[in-house]
């Protein structure tokens, strides 16, 4: 996945971006057998010496494909790999002065400190990237890439049990989005940022802050339709299965996690998360031929 190996002469930057291109677009189809072989590709292009004189726009074209790695291996929670790839990514970034990667990169180091359960240094690197000047300079996408810093932070308190504290920052950041006039900012930073995303960011995090009401109530108020990418639209489904799980209706999740499938196959049948959600319900209550159909087809044990 980082591209390891034998380095041949650079492709031109024109090359890199366009493979960059097709390699989102695979993310984002949850085309994850295409990706594997393309990214590494990418990732080993970009390292291989330039022939170019234009240095900056490789690290900055390698930074993005080192993001796109991250936000990969953390859907797969490789957690090691995952630092890697970031910390790759902020050193490309800030080595082509790129405003935008940098911002991401320390959204995913966020992420990343979150999962390890570091919460406080999670909710440090998050907030500290949205105050960052150089944000404030670039625009609306700066102001876009702001308020994705501060629904990351959002969520972390989420996990942290702090109700309160998620849905303030939560109001921050829809706030935010709302003064961006409703447009879909940053398609390629984790799907984007408008009302619509925050709307979905509140599923997750009002689920891990214990309130799945109130996460039904978010999702209710969310258009699959309307959401940016496939990617999207399979995680929506799938946290909405989580929700039904967490209220008990076991029909509503098992119906949620096919229509996840029939959206995404290769996201349902990969995502550790998901997986884990399919293996508790084997084991939580009676079965039914539609579920173990799904388990057998995501590798979870019967």
């Amino acid at each position: 996945m980082l591209g390891l190996g034998a380095a041949t002469p650079a492709p031109s930057t024109e090359a890199l971006s366009t493979d960059l291109t097709h390699a989102l677009a695979d993310f984002d189809a949850c085309r994850y057998a295409s990706l594997a072989v393309r990214l590494p590709r990418l990732i080993r292009a970009g390292h291989a010496p330039s022939t170019s004189s234009d240095a900056t726009e490789q690290s900055a074209l390698l930074a993005k494909s080192y993001l796109l790695a991250t936000r990969m291996l953390v859907k797969m929670d490789e957690q090691q790999l995952g630092w890697m790839a970031a910390d790759r990514a902020r050193q490309l970034a800030e080595a082509a002065g790129d405003v935008l990667a940098i911002a991401e990169s320390a959204r995913q180091l966020a992420v990343l400190a979150r999962k390890a359960g570091w919460h406080d240094k999670a909710l440090s690197i998050a907030l500290s990237a949205a105050d960052h000047p150089d944000l404030r300079g670039i625009g609306r996408v700066g102001t876009a890439a702001r308020g994705l810093l501060v629904q990351s932070a959002s969520y972390t308190l989420a996990r942290r049990g702090d109700r309160d504290g998620m849905r303030e920052l939560t109001d921050e950041a829809a706030a935010i989005a709302k003064e961006l006039g409703g447009a879909t900012l940053l398609p390629d930073h984790g799907g984007g940022f408008s009302p619509l995303t925050v709307q979905l960011h509140k599923i997750s995090a009002e689920n891990h802050a214990g309130d799945p009401r109130a996460a039904l109530e978010a999702a209710r108020a969310v258009s699959l339709k309307a959401l940016p990418s496939v990617e999207r639209r399979s995680r929506a489904l799938c946290d909405i299965a989580v929700t039904y799980d967490r209220l008990g209706r076991r029909s509503d999740c098992v119906r949620t996690l096919l229509a996840a499938e029939r959206c995404a196959p290769q996201e349902t049948h990969a995502r550790p998360a998901t997986k884990s959600l399919i293996s508790s319900l084997l084991i939580s209550g009676p079965t039914s031929t539609e579920l173990r159909g799904l388990a057998e087809r995501s590798g979870v044990l019967i």
